[in-house]
């Protein structure tokens, strides 16, 4: 079962779909999400946010100033500014 994945930006949807992992970096330290992940709310730290997909893309968020949010197999990261890395 994939993980579905919503990442917004203040102005924003960002990127959105289906993966196998997420890595986000909080302010209690780097966290990994798969599907069936235990529920969390957290804060986001200044970092990337690394999005490995189903297909096994991978993808780079630089991501700050909000939260995640993991229920199920959806997890939700609202950052206050997020951009795709180049």
């Amino acid at each position: 079962m994939a993980l579905h994945v919503t990442l917004v930006s203040a102005d924003a949807e960002v990127w959105t779909g289906e993966a196998s992992l997420v890595v986000a970096k909080t302010v209690e330290g780097e966290i990994g999400f798969m599907s069936g992940h235990e529920p969390v709310l957290a804060i986001l730290a200044e970092g990337q946010v690394r999005i490995t997909g189903t297909d096994g893309t991978k993808i780079a968020v630089e991501a700050r100033d909000g939260f995640l949010s993991m229920e199920g197999s959806d997890l939700t990261i609202v950052a206050g500014h997020a951009a795709i890395a180049a």
